[in-house]
């Protein structure tokens, strides 16, 4: 029977090392944690450490360091675990798939991948080189693939993993582009009655008052935005139109930092319905990660810190870390989570059964259905009253243009009259 080599922690929190028989890595994991002990690293005796995609030194070549598209990855692990069911070994399956795909990134790497391989690496190492193409959750995924003898399986289950994560992405982005297209749409007509056709309005009104009869508040505060816009050679209407793009660098400027990241996405959670959604959304993100992680035998303590690392919000990246801190003390997942109060008492109560059934993935994983659904039906819902909305607000927009136009003109035939 293979022989496994692991870390672990007591329930006082001091470190134990050690050797246990098992047939697979999650096997092992669950002697360890008869034991009443926590592991965090188990590797197969004789095989080489396990790579961490972020310690590791990702070797640059000439033409292979930028991102891959996510489909990519996708296409590539479904296919490897496809050839490594059919009994193929882990090298000539990369040369197949490298002479398969046509000139490009994924092409190269795996490439490169397959030279590492043949001069002695294993699959993780060699695509821990690559750390923008396949990050920490991918390598660490199929490391622990490769010491459980189950390579196939954890590829399949990582394919499907990104594939829900990318389709719950897409779902969002699509929802998205139709209230950007309308305000967009919306934005440049303003912009063009403000800049070209109210300043000739106004010079046929300002001959008709004659400078005897003062003009409506309304037409007088139109005429002063269109005149301030038009003003200084039209920099001031730059200005306008550039003004979303500099907020939009300005954000992405604070989110470079810790405390601006936290800052952002604590406002963000606190917005009215966009706030709901993006609990949802991280919540689903971060459970079905973590999730994934620990069904293809990652530790706990290293599949917590892969997921704080993806979690995308730092909201949820610091109570991730605090419950990281509590489990190496000894305490339960459940506790800190609930006293971090980020979360809902269903999702911590759906953990806490897991800790004690010991299904935590299976909880996680349904956890992270659970909210995708919800997800759905949200964008859904915001979808079917925007829509309406969007149109009711260009017509105030344009009516208010139009009746401030002709609301002088209203007045002087009544006074004729």
């Amino acid at each position: 029977m293979p022989v496994f080599k692991y870390d672990a922690l007591d329930a006082k929190g001091k470190e134990v090392r050690g050797e246990i028989e098992a047939l697979s890595n999650k096997e092992a994991i669950s002697k360890i944690r008869k034991k009443e002990l926590i592991p965090t690293k188990v590797r197969s005796k004789g095989a080489g450490k396990k790579v961490k995609a972020a310690a590791a030194a990702p070797k640059r070549r000439r033409g292979a360091g930028g991102r891959v598209s996510l489909k990519y990855i996708v296409q590539f692990a479904r296919q490897l675990s496809t050839l490594q069911d059919a009994g193929l070994s882990i090298l000539r399956s990369l040369r197949i798939l490298e002479q398969q795909h046509k000139r490009g990134k994924i092409k190269r790497i795996i490439g490169y991948v397959a030279d590492d391989i043949e001069g002695g690496s294993t699959l993780s190492e060699a695509l821990g080189k690559f750390p923008r193409a396949f990050n920490r959750l991918v390598v660490n995924m199929i490391a622990a693939g490769e010491v459980g003898g189950v390579l196939d399986i954890i590829l399949l289950r990582l394919a499907d993993f990104l594939e829900k994560s990318q389709r719950l992405k897409r779902n969002v982005r699509k929802a998205m582009v139709y209230p950007v297209v309308v305000l967009t749409i919306a934005s440049g007509i303003v912009l063009f009655l403000m800049i070209k056709i109210i300043p000739k309005f106004s010079e046929v009104l300002i001959d008709m008052s004659d400078g005897k009869k003062e003009l409506p508040a309304l037409t007088q505060g139109l005429m002063n935005v269109s005149n301030w816009l038009i003003g200084n050679k039209g920099l001031n209407a730059l200005m306008v139109v550039l003004t979303p793009f500099v907020i939009i660098a300005v954000l992405k400027f604070i989110r470079q930092f810790r405390i601006g990241r936290l800052t952002l996405d604590v406002i963000k959670l606190r917005i009215p319905i966009v706030g709901k959604l993006t609990y949802k959304i991280s919540v689903a993100r971060w459970t079905r990660t973590l999730g994934t992680l620990i069904s293809a035998g990652v530790p706990i303590l290293e599949a917590l810190n892969i997921t704080r690392d993806t979690a995308g919000n730092e909201v949820y990246a610091r109570a991730l870390n605090k419950v990281h801190h509590a489990i190496r003390q000894g305490d339960t997942f459940a506790n800190p989570l609930r006293q971090s109060k980020t979360v809902d008492a269903m999702v911590v109560n759906m953990i806490d059964v897991g800790e004690e059934t010991g299904d935590m993935d299976k909880m996680l994983e349904k956890i992270a259905n659970n909210y995708d659904e919800e997800t759905d039906i949200l964008v859904a819902s915001l979808m079917s009253l925007l829509e309406p909305l969007m149109v009711v607000l260009l017509g105030l927009i344009v009516g208010t243009i139009v009746i401030a136009m002709f609301l002088p003109m209203v007045t002087m035939m009544q006074a004729v009259m």
